[in-house]
């Protein structure tokens, strides 16, 4: 099998809970969280992006391989396991580095995630706000937010926000775990 190395760049709340979740999907190589979507030059800090100053919203550049999993599949994993219709919040976290956000990187992608997002508007009750936006600049964070669940999964927040986040989307995705 030939493989095709694309990567995806999604914002849906707290950038450790998307990677806890593509950290588990088939034919997903490498999450890496990071920063993307702001206004200010230079890469920004973790305490600068939450401080909700320089427009970045948290993400994370999810690196797989093409042949095993499309980037709709990817999109519509991501799409269901967050929630898509709150404003510039996921659950208690709030601010614009929170907001449900793809970014795309060309034409095709732009059209993919419309029509994914056009697709799942009948499964939510209220309206998808998720923004779709050309990916100019990706940062990647600092190395104490890389694999974050992982190394904290006992963590008050790993437990009671990403632990749950993933037993949803072994529900709904089981066809794609590892």
């Amino acid at each position: 099998m030939n493989k095709k190395i694309q990567t995806a760049i999604v914002g849906g709340g707290c950038f450790w809970c998307t990677e806890a979740i593509f950290q588990e999907v088939k034919g997903v190589v490498k999450v890496k969280p990071g920063y993307a979507g702001g206004t200010v030059p230079g890469k920004p800090t973790y305490r600068e992006v939450c401080s909700g100053l320089t427009g970045h919203a948290e993400v994370v550049e999810i690196t797989f391989d093409s042949s095993i999993i499309t980037y709709r599949e990817i999109l519509r994993i991501f799409m269901t396991t967050h929630d898509p219709t709150t404003l510039n919040r996921q659950g208690a976290d709030k601010g614009t580095q929170y907001r449900s956000i793809i970014f795309y990187q060309n034409k095709k992608e732009q059209e993919i995630a419309k029509k994914v997002i056009e697709e799942l508007i009948n499964i939510f009750e209220s309206p998808i706000v998720t923004e779709v936006s050309e990916l100019i600049i990706f940062f990647e964070a600092e190395t104490e937010h890389q694999n974050y669940y992982k190394n904290n999964s006992e963590q008050a927040y790993c437990s009671f926000v990403i632990t749950p986040k993933l037993k949803k989307m072994k529900e709904l995705h089981s066809n794609y775990l590892k």
